[in-house]
């Protein structure tokens, strides 16, 4: 049972891992010391949902109707192309980042289900590939991987966006937001490629 369990939460963590959209904007509001909290347990809490419905056979009907995901895919590239697009044009401007505005709870949080469920890999990753795997372990074990792999979430999204929260005093330049804006811009930018490029 433990065995599964660390299955679980090392498949979870090496399919979140990879820099990406959501991780990117966690990363942000980590620096940016601003409602990381909510941001992080949002995270924690679709992933957990995706990889429990994945789990429970969700993954399946995801499969049958590739429409869904058709849909995502230039939902999810508009916005990647948009965002990043406002990254670069706010690292073009570093004297911009020195006194950049708070941004309403609402907006974040909106900003983090967008990125979290426009994407179309989440998922693909997520709920179908995670899934899969869960249902190889049989009717019973397969909720324990899943509560490995949401384990694994929950150490992930808390450590980014804390971690950047805990260096945001040593990081807060406005070198250092021009830097972070543009790696962000561009990583949206190629996201937004892949996507469309299928």
């Amino acid at each position: 049972m433990w065995s599964i369990w660390v299955t679980g939460m090392v498949t979870g963590l090496g399919l979140i891992v990879a820099i990406g959209a959501q991780n990117a904007f966690v990363l942000r509001q980590g620096l940016r010391r601003e409602h990381i909290g909510v941001v992080v347990a949002l995270c924690i809490i679709s992933d957990a949902l995706l990889i429990f419905g994945g789990t429970a056979g969700i993954g399946a009907l995801v499969s049958r109707f590739p429409a869904v995901l058709e849909i995502l895919r230039w939902g999810g590239a508009a916005y990647l192309t948009w965002w990043g697009i406002r990254s670069l044009i706010s690292a073009a401007r570093p004297s911009v980042l020195e006194a950049q505005a708070p941004r309403a709870k609402g907006t974040v949080v909106l900003t983090t289900l967008a990125l979290t469920f426009l994407n179309p890999h989440v998922y693909l990753d997520t709920v179908v590939l995670l899934g899969s795997i869960a249902n190889q372990y049989g009717p019973d074990t397969r909720w324990i991987f899943a509560a490995g792999a949401a384990v694994g979430s929950l150490i992930w999204f808390t450590a980014l966006g804390y971690g950047a929260r805990a260096l945001s005093g040593v990081l807060n330049r406005p070198r250092t937001w021009q830097i972070v804006d543009l790696l962000i811009g561009v990583v949206m930018l190629v996201l937004a490629v892949r996507l469309l490029l299928g």
